[in-house]
């Protein structure tokens, strides 16, 4: 791997600017401290943004030397924390009790901080480079917010570009895959209805468990016999509440709680189908009635051909050949920068950060864990890879 003198120097400057975020975790549309630190920086360095987006969501605008290419590119990072716990043991470890930030948001608001000094001090482009400092990426669908509230119409850009850290590969190395990386995700709450009564005499009653049991079978044979092998889907029933605590009376109502996951809309679109039909067949057969809800999470992330080859050429130039895999296997976690890739094409990439040799080291816990840590040794790393993908995709000549 190969870095920049001046952008290796910048190391100490921004893992500085990280602890301090890390410290200072804010959750979604809450990231005052996040967002007035971002925007501190970007006056300080001169680089004209505006604020406001998705509540605390930042774009800053860069412009290379020259700008008659007519083409645009935008780079995201996230700066929201999440409701959990620290037991990192770090010095810089979280002061708001409850709140982390539990999956590197605060490094990837520093390397995009990175990334916009240098390109705002060299400029060695053609074009515009808007930099997204995106809100509420954990569960609180910021990315979508953003586009609604006008994002891609006032910044309009030629391709979008993402990444996160991912402690399930060592630092230095890097994956990414054409097509879905992250899935989609979604919710559903179903209530089974039937009639309450004396459970020594089920007779006169309409009993939901029994319905609810057999519907809770009934939904892992979607993913197990009727969706292809070949393609991907999670389905988990997470919550089933039914009964008072006594041993003696037939409830109501019988829930369930649960999610599924896919890669594409198809999929989805089947999955949702399924659980619609299979669930009311099955109540009605028990004598129950079914109320169904289910709400839409985030879409698939789906990376185009044309930048995930590019993002592949430039992530061997950087950090060379073997250290890139470019046909990673998906992850059924979800990420609102599919919603990005689903007005632009764009690129989404993962960046290791694990540590070989300690296994306890907090940068190798993974994501959302309570001892999890960014790993600053990252930072140099992902601001030149914003730097070089910003050099190559608006070249100054050709």
């Amino acid at each position: 791997m190969t870095l920049s003198n001046s952008i290796a120097a910048m190391k100490e400057e921004f893992a500085a600017y990280r602890r301090e975020l890390h410290q200072n975790p804010q959750t979604s549309y809450e990231e005052v401290f996040a967002s007035d630190f971002v925007a501190k920086k970007l006056t300080e360095w001169g680089i004209p943004h505006k604020r406001g987006i998705a509540v605390t969501g930042i774009v800053a605008t860069i412009e290379g030397n020259k700008s008659d290419s007519g083409k645009a590119i935008g780079l995201r990072a996230d700066m929201d924390a999440l409701n959990m716990t620290e037991e990192s043991g770090q010095p810089w470890a979280s002061k708001t009790p409850g709140k982390m930030h539990g999956c590197g948001h605060d490094g990837h608001t520093a390397m995009l901080l990175g990334a916009a000094k240098y390109l705002s001090e060299n400029r060695n482009f053609n074009g515009k480079v808007h930099l997204i400092f995106q809100p509420a990426e954990e569960g609180g669908a910021g990315a979508i917010r953003m586009i609604k509230e006008g994002l891609f119409k006032e910044f309009p850009v030629d391709a979008v570009f993402g990444m996160h850290n991912w402690p399930g590969l060592t630092i230095g190395k890097v994956g990414l895959r054409n097509g879905p990386i992250m899935a989609s995700t979604n919710t559903f709450d179903i209530v089974i209805t039937g009639k309450g009564g004396h459970a020594a005499f089920p007779h006169l009653s309409v009993d939901p468990i029994p319905a609810t049991v057999q519907i809770v079978s009934a939904l892992q044979t979607i993913v197990s016999r009727q969706i292809n092998p070949l393609d991907n889907a999670v389905l988990s029933v997470t919550n089933f509440n039914a009964g008072s605590g006594a041993s003696n009376v037939i409830p109501d109502t019988a829930k369930l709680i649960g999610t599924f996951r896919t890669f594409t809309p198809q999929t989805r679109a089947f999955v949702e189908k399924r659980i619609g039909e299979i669930t009311k067949g099955i109540a009605a057969s028990f004598g129950c009635t079914a109320t169904i809800a289910i709400s839409d999470g985030y879409d698939p992330t789906i990376n185009t051909p044309d930048e995930t080859v590019f993002c592949t050429q430039v992530l061997k130039s950087l950090m060379g050949e073997n250290n890139v895999d470019n046909n990673v296997e998906p992850c059924m976690g979800a990420e609102d920068f599919g919603a990005m890739l689903q007005a632009v094409p764009g690129c989404y990439i993962w960046m290791g950060q694990g540590v070989e040799g300690k296994p306890d080291s907090p940068h190798n816990k993974f994501l959302h864990n309570t001892g999890y840590d960014f790993n600053d040794d990252l930072i140099p790393i992902g601001i030149e890879y914003w730097v070089k993908l910003t050099e190559a995709a608006l070249p100054l000549s050709k």
